[in-house]
């Protein structure tokens, strides 16, 4: 038997995942045999990757800051109750952008003083909802100010965090840049000053709030956020958001988490200072390698004739409504047959959806595919359930754990029931 372990630094498949004569296992659980247990599409999780890049985390930020600080989870990436229990374990705080997510996270176990409540446009409902259970933080942004003011009882002071748009561009796709002046996020320099330094009755400005943007390779913007930060005064909390890049594909090469934090530390203790509570928000660095989805082939279709000779697809049972991201931005996945792993021929992975867009992967170097094959894409554990979707009357697919061998649904998969659960 020949056995090949394939976790490395830059891996795109969650940590110790490994291929058996060309059979992938993840977590112990043989990848295939997942798919004919569970169904398919299906999202996969290594809880212990989602342990491991907790602590990891965690331990950059204590290495590289000795002291006040916390790593924030952005549930965004991955509101899943299963994996928010993880991190609450794992000592991690969260970050929520919705009453949804606020729900989610304290359903979760999370502490409500562990919980920052962000959002530009949060609604007087959520915000009461978020001091009705007496959230940590609230990340001001629009009108919340005056809103809390309104809210926050008489004699309480609601602690917050005011967001700084700095003007910064970052090596991301626009859709996901969120630092720049055109940004619908944050308040601009001189308006956040105002705020963070104006006497609130009820509101209790701790610090500022920074956030680049998400898949972001270069550290570098973070200098000039942060110079910009120094100009608006002395506060003792500042979170620095997140954005580290991931690996989709074994080509990229992200940051490893200690550098990243450190790097980031050490110019925040330059213009900031060294007595300071720092906040880092890990979103898709937590999650996205840890997960991978799992589909049916269900046709290989191969177009001849001269101006198309060669073009090949690979149709699978999901698409566009358990993956957004191709089509919203372009974001490039590898693919495996999950019972043929190796190289092969270039194939154009599609969907099943009636849009031409609903395409998955452009070109997916895959051995031999055909009907009733797993086919499986890793690095999809970071906004892939947070998008999913019903389009086309999909039910959207179960989320699986797994650990030691074992295998466990965490969210069951839709039912056609459930698509008409709400319909009169």
């Amino acid at each position: 038997m020949i056995r090949r372990r394939i976790m490395t630094a830059r891996s795109v498949y969650p940590q110790h995942s490994a291929v058996e004569d060309g059979r992938l296992t993840i977590g112990g659980c043989d990848a295939a045999e997942l798919a004919r247990e569970f169904g398919t599409p299906a999202y996969v999780y290594a809880e212990d990757d989602l342990r491991a890049r907790a602590r990891e985390f965690k331990a950059a930020l204590a290495a590289a800051h000795p002291g006040a600080g916390d790593v924030v989870f952005a549930s965004k990436a991955c509101p899943v109750t299963a994996v928010l229990r993880v991190f609450a374990e794992e000592g991690l705080a969260v970050d929520c952008a919705s009453g949804g997510e606020l729900h989610l996270a304290l359903r979760a176990g999370f502490d409500p003083e562990r919980v920052y409540l962000h959002g530009n446009a949060k609604s007087e409902a959520e915000l009461q909802m978020a001091v009705d259970a007496g959230v940590g933080h609230v990340v001001l942004d629009g009108p919340d100010p005056d809103r809390l003011e309104r809210i926050v009882p008489p004699g309480r002071r609601q602690r917050a965090l005011v967001r700084v748009t700095p003007g910064v561009h970052t090596d991301t796709h626009e859709a996901i840049m969120t630092g720049h002046a055109e940004s619908k996020f944050g308040y601009p320099p001189p308006t956040a000053a105002a705020i963070a330094h104006r006497d609130w009755e009820r509101i209790d400005v701790a610090g500022l709030h920074v956030h680049l943007g998400s898949q972001i390779f270069d550290r570098s913007p973070f200098r000039a956020a942060l110079g910009t930060l120094a100009g608006l005064g002395d506060f003792p909390v500042y979170n620095l958001g997140g954005g580290m890049a991931v690996a989709y594909t074994r080509h990229d090469d992200p940051p490893d988490p200690h550098e990243w934090v450190a790097a980031l530390i050490e110019i925040a203790h330059e213009l900031l200072g060294r007595d300071k509570t720092y906040v880092i928000e890990p979103g898709r660095a937590l999650v996205a390698n840890a997960g991978v989805t799992l589909y049916g082939v269900e046709d290989v279709k191969r177009i001849g004739g001269t101006e198309h000779a060669g073009l090949s697809f690979v149709a699978v049972n999901g698409g566009m409504s358990d993956n957004m991201r191709p089509m919203l931005y372009g974001a490039v996945y590898e693919a495996e047959i999950a019972d043929r792993v190796g190289d092969g021929q270039p194939y154009s992975v599609v969907g099943k959806h009636c849009e031409s867009g609903d395409v998955l992967i452009r070109a997916a170097a895959l051995r031999d595919p055909h009907a009733g094959d797993v086919l499986v894409t890793p690095v999809t554990g970071a906004y892939g359930f947070s998008m999913a979707n019903n389009y086309n009357g999909l039910p959207r697919p179960p989320v699986i754990f797994v650990s030691g061998g074992d295998a466990q649904v965490v969210v069951r998969r839709e039912t056609y029931d459930d698509l008409v659960a709400r319909h009169s």
